[in-house]
């Protein structure tokens, strides 16, 4: 094990690997719970996307870990499976239709990542649009935690307005939001979990939460239950650019972060074992879709693990082991993901971390903040990440042209403006 992880050379040893690895699933387990909550939304059955969050997590991290000896875990990222349950509603579609735009996604996925397309890619995004999309999924998600709890309600007159505070479910959330908040402003290892904890604790003895069970035989995986020929009978070409683009962004991000933190970014800048790393998650969404979930992507999480020490494989060996245990736990993450009051406070605070990018657009040159800000702007309000993404992209060139910056923009945000303008006049609603 040593030798295989290359512990020494990574100047580690197993006792804090197995340790770090601990602290990052306790970190992300939420997302066991989280993420069954918001696909059931759509229709997925509640088993169907359980088993499939753990076995796309499982498979992404093990292939993190033996393929390029990262502490960096994988599992199904949050936004996207938010934006999965509005595109179904949108579209009037199934959900296995939506499985299929995934899995298209990820076969595309990792196409790019064996080349140098996705470094391409990345590279001609301009950072303003990356962190425009990143804050505007934030905010995406975190008004869905307010809706799901009741903290805001639909209004006829001003189509969304303040709730009922003092109804039982809507209580229970402002008190599990505040628990959470304090235990991350605390730095508490495992805050969203713990918090998801002692809400769901107060939620059984308020009789809000009504357990049938702890422990039991893990339910039967369902394989292939997608629909990839109505993906491209309804065209939702954009949805699969959708999940495709941010996907990429969220893990790349993500990963670079991770790896600067546990020192594995050479001074050029290159990242050792780059391919093996991204291969990671774009095998998980492209697994995750087969058994039934949305894409999956590095975890921002992973560094919790990282500064308790981890620096190899070994660190996600263990994250991916427990995962493998919470399969024997869905009684009760079933019962406790029907409670909006214990996943919405989640959803919000999450969705604050997803706004950090905020402070790094440059708010002085108004052609790169307005294509950034009608991202973070149209993406809630209209409900679609792949709105406010072509919003974005469409904006972006125009602006630049118009101040005389044009060749500052690469040619593909030219062509993705194109796509964009004719995909809103001739296919508006895909």
């Amino acid at each position: 094990m040593r030798k295989f992880f290359r512990l020494d050379q990574n100047h580690t040893n197993v006792k804090t690997e197995i340790l770090a690895g601990i602290t990052t699933f306790l970190t992300m387990v939420y997302i066991v719970v989280v993420n069954p909550a918001i696909l059931s939304n759509a229709g997925v059955p509640f088993d169907q996307v359980f088993m499939a969050t753990i076995i796309a997590a499982v498979v992404g991290t093990l292939i993190m870990a033996f393929g390029a000896n990262y502490p960096i875990a994988i599992a199904p990222g949050m936004g996207l499976n938010a934006y999965f349950v509005t595109e179904v509603v949108q579209q009037d579609v199934s959900y296995s239709v939506i499985l299929g735009a995934v899995f298209v996604s990820g076969v595309l996925f990792v196409i790019l990542s064996m080349t140098s397309l996705r470094k391409t890619l990345i590279m001609a995004i301009p950072a303003s649009l990356k962190y425009g999309i990143t804050s505007g999924i934030g905010l995406f998600i975190a008004f869905l935690g307010l809706r799901m709890s009741g903290i805001i309600v639909e209004s006829d007159t001003t189509l969304v307005t303040l709730g009922d505070l003092m109804a039982p479910g809507t209580l229970l959330t402002i008190f599990g939001l505040f628990v959470t908040l304090a235990l991350i402003a605390r730095n508490v290892t495992g805050g969203l979990f713990i918090g998801m904890f002692i809400t769901g604790l107060v939620g059984f003895f308020t009789g809000q939460l009504q357990l049938e069970g702890f422990m039991d035989t893990p339910p039967a995986p369902v394989f292939w239950d997608m629909d990839i020929g109505a993906v491209f009978s309804n065209g939702l070409y954009t949805v699969i650019f959708a999940f495709l683009l941010v996907t990429i962004f969220d893990t790349t991000g993500t990963m670079i972060g991770v790896a600067e933190q546990a020192g594995f970014i050479r001074k050029d800048g290159s990242l050792p074992k780059a391919r093996a790393a991204l291969m990671a998650d774009a095998s998980a969404t492209t697994v995750g879709a087969m058994f039934g979930t949305s894409p999956s992507s590095a975890y921002i999480e992973s560094s919790s693990g990282v500064a308790a020490g981890g620096r190899t494989g070994l660190t996600t060996t263990v994250v991916a082991f427990l995962f493998i245990l919470s399969m024997f736990f869905a009684p009760v993450i079933g019962a406790v993901s029907g409670l909006p009051a214990i996943t919405a406070p989640v959803l919000i605070i999450v969705g604050c971390f997803m706004m950090e990018g905020l402070a790094k657009i440059n708010w002085g040159s108004f052609d790169d903040a307005f294509p950034a800000f009608i991202i973070i702007l149209s993406m809630p309000l209209t409900s679609s990440i792949a709105t406010g993404i072509a919003f974005g992209f469409i904006t972006y060139p125009v602006l630049k042209l118009v101040v005389g910056k044009g060749k500052q923009v690469h040619w593909m945000l030219y062509m993705f403006a194109v796509i964009f303008i004719l995909q809103m006049v001739f296919f508006p609603g895909h």
